[in-house]
Formats: structure tokens, C-alpha cells, sequence
């Protein structure tokens, strides 16, 4: 897919390429420059460890969304075709 940037440095993320890597508005994202490359990737979520019982859990320090049923499908769907030499 091809896009362009504005002369403000705005770029326009294709609707299905925000579709598939999960990115919404307002979402946090990181970019970086990495070997000629332009990378962009949702910024990872705050978390902290909490012990519930013997156990430590990753604990969101901001409200998320619940995880949906689409959202796991894609992501065992991107992980399949990952796995597909």
C-alpha cells in the first residue's frame, strides 16, 4: 500500500494496515528509525507486578479495553502464518 505525508510530517495509516496491527485512536505508538527503515508499533503497556497468591500477574497501571474474541483470532491467525516457513 502507498500513502503520503503531509507538510506537516502527518502520515495516513491505511484503514486495513490499522485494521490488522490492532492500532486506534489515541493509541500510543513509538516509531524509530532502524536500519533505513521507518519502524511504527503500538508502545508497550505500563504494567506492575502483582503477587496473587503464588503467583506474580501483570497488572495494567491504566484502564484497557477487554481482550475480544477478534482480537485473539487475529492474533492466533498472525501467529500461524508466522510460524509457516
Amino acid at each position: 500500500m502507498k500513502t503520503t505525508i503531509d507538510a506537516a510530517g502527518r502520515l495516513v495509516i491505511p484503514k486495513e494496515i490499522r485494521r490488522e496491527a490492532g492500532i486506534q485512536p489515541g493509541m500510543p505508538l513509538e516509531i524509530r528509525w532502524k536500519e533505513g527503515r521507518i519502524e511504527i508499533e503500538p508502545a508497550p503497556l505500563p504494567v506492575k507486578m502483582v503477587r496473587k497468591g503464588r503467583f506474580l500477574v501483570a497488572v495494567p497501571q491504566h484502564k484497557v479495553p477487554s481482550l475480544t474474541t477478534e482480537v485473539v483470532e487475529r492474533t492466533r491467525r498472525s501467529l500461524r502464518q508466522e510460524r509457516i516457513p
